[in-house]
């Protein structure tokens, strides 16, 4: 494996952030040294994860190694997935159209609101009693 090529991506959702490894295999996707539906343990995550390799045909080409780390696992998930992309792209760069118009590529700008003084969280205000 020291001798295989790899591409690297780096993607990033919420407050997560994954490093993607991509290389030659046999379609296996490994996050923090465990299979991806031991680490995420739900089958729409796995899904959301595949989607960049069904979206350019490529399901079964190449062998995944990513390390995730902060925020949950769904926004890990949707890191991963920005990688997964992103690697993708740089293995093969005709495969930038189709991963664009899915957009794949674009990470996703919604973060949680930050809380605000005088309020219970960032909108919520706190009840009011008449009496």
């Amino acid at each position: 494996m020291a001798d295989a090529v790899r591409y690297y991506g780096t993607g990033k959702r919420k407050n997560a952030i994954a490093r993607v490894w991509l290389f030659e295999g046999d379609g296996s996707i490994e996050v923090n040294k465990k299979g991806v539906l031991e680490y995420f343990c739900r089958r729409t995550l796995e899904a959301l994860i595949n989607q960049p390799f069904q979206v350019t045909q490529t399901e079964g080409r190449y062998s995944v190694m990513a390390k995730t780390l902060g925020g949950g696992i769904s926004g890990q998930a949707g890191a991963l997935r920005h990688g997964i992309s992103k690697a993708l792209v740089e293995a093969d760069p005709e495969l930038r159209t189709p991963l664009r118009r899915g957009g794949f590529l674009t990470r996703d700008p919604r973060v949680k609101e930050r809380k605000k003084y005088g309020r219970k969280r960032a909108r919520r205000g706190f009840q009011f009693s008449k009496r």
